[in-house]
């Protein structure tokens, strides 16, 4: 079956040359934006229920940017002065650059990651005195606290933000080719909203193994699938798919 129509799961591309918009443009169908889960910051008093004193801390370790964003909010909310000493270790080098909406980089010292949460070990390591605190959300990932633990530093976890599910009410009659999903709660989110929905001629695209299972936990069958070898996006999965399906349009 042909593809006119494809759901994001996730907030519209705000650059230009998204390779969503190129897919859109080259095999004229359309494709939409919509956020099936979203980040709810948690407040300071939370925070403080969860025995977490800003202070205690020497050394902050961020791994997306939302971790940035929910630390200098609660901070604020805090009215806790960030000093100038305070250690940032960021997990890649795009939330290290993110970090400058905050703090002025040249001025801070702030050690960055290749890309996995394990790449930072070396650095956390070299600094292994310091207490580090990791602001997270509700659904870290495994591996941060086993790194943590396995290096045997004082470091603390708080959860700084939550991960909801949107309100998708408004979808309930609309009808998309393809649903692309990147989380497992995204696929939660989808039968939350619609317990009853039956996938029928709707093809799903799902990103990375836990998503995946998700999926197949659901009764999905899916029909796109990345990363693989051959197409190491999402975008690329999409197009791989769409040019077979629409061959001969």
């Amino acid at each position: 079956m042909k593809v006119k129509t494809i759901l994001v799961s996730q907030p519209e591309p705000k650059v230009e040359n998204s390779p969503y918009f190129e897919l859109q443009q080259k095999h004229k169908i359309k494709i939409d934006f919509r956020p099936f889960i979203h980040v709810e910051g948690v407040s300071a008093k939370e925070i403080r229920l969860q025995k977490i004193d800003l202070n205690h801390y020497t050394a902050i370790i961020l791994t997306s940017r939302n971790a940035v964003d929910h630390f200098f909010r609660v901070a604020d909310e805090m009215r806790y002065k960030v000093p100038e000493g305070l250690k940032y270790f960021c997990q890649s080098e795009a939330v290290a650059f993110y970090l400058q909406k905050y703090v002025v980089y040249r001025k801070r010292k702030i050690y960055v990651g290749a890309k996995d949460f394990a790449d930072l070990s070396p650095l956390i390591k070299k600094y292994k005195d310091e207490k580090f605190l990791l602001p997270a959300s509700d659904q870290l990932n495994a591996d941060a606290p086993v790194t943590l633990n396995s290096l045997k530093v004082d470091w603390a976890q708080a959860i700084f933000y939550r991960t909801v599910m949107s309100d998708l009410s408004d979808l309930a009659d609309v009808y998309y080719d393809v649903l692309a999903f990147f989380s497992p709660t995204g696929i939660k989110s989808l039968f939350k909203n619609f317990p009853d929905f039956k996938q029928n001629d709707t093809r799903i695209a799902v990103f990375g193994s836990t998503t995946q299972k998700e999926a197949l936990d659901h009764g999905l069958r899916i029909d796109i699938l990345a990363p693989t070898p051959e197409t190491p996006s999402m975008t690329m999965a999409l197009e791989k798919y769409v040019a077979e399906a629409n061959k001969g349009k």
